[in-house]
């Protein structure tokens, strides 16, 4: 079968990218807003692109009346954000912040979500999350007639815990990060080494 995108609707391609482009790591990005505002929400349009400068790419679409989402609108302001990789035990909470609220209200406060500051000058990370980048607005890409919006950021520093640390040395992380596939949460599951090559 070979599905032709210009026949379809853009529900039916996001659809089809979202079941097939898998599995879809979620940056649960935290900004502020000029008075401090924490917002909170998650996007699985989303991926590290280059290791020199060290930056990550995401997508954000708009809110649905057509308006700008809050995460967008703070990194213009700011030009900061916090990305908090997401593993099970908060599952619950950042599904949750999905949920589209007034720019005046906080997912932090309407969800429970604790957040603690740990690097100077950026918004707080998500309390208990395995990792966090603390980055900067790098670049916006404009693909002409989309309304979403590509954000290239930065990473300036990275928050590891302690306890996925398996190699502190050679700084080895052991975690299981959820993923998005589709509609659904995953885990990554059973890993394969790959065999030698000669």
């Amino acid at each position: 079968m070979i599905i032709d995108y210009k026949n379809k609707e853009l529900t039916q391609k996001y659809q089809l990218m979202a079941q097939t482009i898998i599995p879809r790591p979620i940056a649960w990005i935290v900004t502020q807003n000029r008075d401090g505002l924490i917002n909170i929400a998650p996007f699985s349009y989303f991926m590290g692109l280059s290791s020199e400068p060290a930056t990550m790419v995401v997508s954000i679409g708009h809110k649905s009346d057509g308006s700008q989402k809050d995460t967008l609108k703070n990194l213009r302001q700011t030009k900061k954000c916090t990305i908090c990789m997401v593993d099970e035990t908060h599952l619950e909470a950042m599904h949750f912040s999905s949920k589209e609220l007034n720019a005046a209200t906080s997912e932090a406060d309407e969800f429970n979500i604790k957040t603690q500051n740990i690097v100077d000058n950026f918004p707080p990370m998500v309390e208990g999350v395995p990792s966090a980048f603390f980055c900067e607005l790098y670049q916006e890409i404009d693909l002409k007639g989309s309304k979403t919006i590509p954000i290239i950021v930065e990473i300036k520093e990275q928050y590891i815990a302690e306890n996925i640390l398996s190699d502190k040395e050679n700084i080895t992380l052991d975690y299981e990060p959820l993923a998005r596939v589709g509609k659904s949460y995953a885990l990554l599951g059973k890993k394969i080494v790959p065999p030698t090559i000669k």
